[in-house]
C-alpha cells in the first residue's frame, strides 16, 4: 500500500523521532526508563543549567556527544536519502538531533531541536565542530561560552524552521511518521496539519499514538530500518 501511495503522490513528508535513532543505538531520554524519568531536565539540559551549572551541562552534553559520534546512520536514514535523491520524497522534519538524517546525505532536512553536530559560542555565534565538547575545550576564541546548536529546555524552536515544517505539512499528499509516539507539541502537530488538508497520514511506530485512528497504515511490529528496505524493494521490483 505504501508502495503506492509513494509512486502517485506529488509531495510526501516525512516525520521521525526518538525511534528512528534508537535503532542506530542512541537512548531514548523520554521513555518510560529514559533519563528524564530519573533526572531533572531543567538541572542539566536548560538555559538554567548553562547560566549556573555550567560544570555539570558540559559533562551531559560532551557525553551526548560522544554518543552521537560513537554511532551511525541505519539502514532507514540511507533509504530515506535515496529516496530524496530519487525524487520519490521531499522533506524529512525531524526532532531528533543526532544529525544522522544529514550524515546519510539526505538534503532537504528540518531540524525543529537543532544538531548535536555543532556547537556555537553564546556571545559571538561562531560556529564550531562537536569536536571542541570531546576535547573539553568549552570556551570560544572570544572568550565566551560554547554551547551545542541544540533547543535546550527553556528555549523556544527556531522560528523559520516551524513556519517551513508548516508549510510542507500543509502541501504533502503523504505524511509518514517514522518512530514518533507524537506526544510532544509542537511537533506532534504536523501530521495533523498533514491531515487536515488532506494528506494520507502513515505512522510507523513501536506503541500506539493519538493518531492512530487518522492514519491510513499503522505499523508496530517491525523495525523502522526493515520497513524502510521492504517498501524499497517493492518500489523497485
Amino acid at each position: 500500500m505504501l508502495a503506492k501511495l509513494l509512486q502517485e503522490a506529488k509531495s510526501v513528508v516525512v516525520f521521525t523521532g526518538a525511534g528512528m535513532s534508537t535503532e542506530s543505538g542512541l537512548p531514548d531520554f523520554r521513555s518510560s526508563d529514559g533519563l528524564w524519568q530519573q533526572t531533572n531536565p531543567q538541572r542539566i539540559a536548560s538555559v538554567a543549567a548553562l547560566n549556573d551549572n555550567v560544570e555539570q551541562f558540559f559533562e551531559f552534553y560532551r557525553t551526548r556527544v560522544q554518543g552521537v559520534t560513537g554511532c551511525e546512520p541505519h539502514k532507514g536514514h540511507h533509504i530515506l536519502a535515496k529516496w530524496q535523491a530519487e525524487g520519490i520524497i521531499d522533506t524529512i522534519i525531524t526532532q531528533n538531533v543526532d544529525g544522522f538524517h544529514t550524515a546519510a546525505n539526505s538534503s532537504d532536512v528540518l531540524e525543529l531541536h537543532g544538531t548535536l553536530r555543532t556547537v556555537h559560542c553564546q556571545s559571538c555565534q561562531k560556529e564550531y565542530s562537536n569536536m571542541m565538547y570531546e576535547k573539553r575545550a568549552y570556551y570560544c576564541t572570544c572568550g565566551g561560552t560554547l554551547r551545542p546548536s541544540v533547543v535546550l529546555f527553556g528555549e523556544m524552536l527556531d522560528h523559520s524552521v516551524v513556519l517551513q515544517s508548516v508549510k510542507q505539512s500543509e502541501s504533502a499528499d503523504v505524511f509518514i511518521v517514522l518512530g514518533s509516539s507524537l506526544s510532544v507539541s509542537p511537533a506532534n502537530q504536523f501530521p495533523l496539519l498533514a491531515y487536515k488538508h488532506g494528506a494520507t497520514l502513515v505512522i510507523i511506530n513501536e506503541e500506539e499514538t493519538p493518531y492512530d485512528h487518522l492514519a491510513a497504515l499503522v505499523v508496530r511490529n517491525e523495525k523502522i530500518g526493515d520497513f524502510l528496505v521492504r517498501i524499497d524493494n517493492e518500489l523497485h521490483s
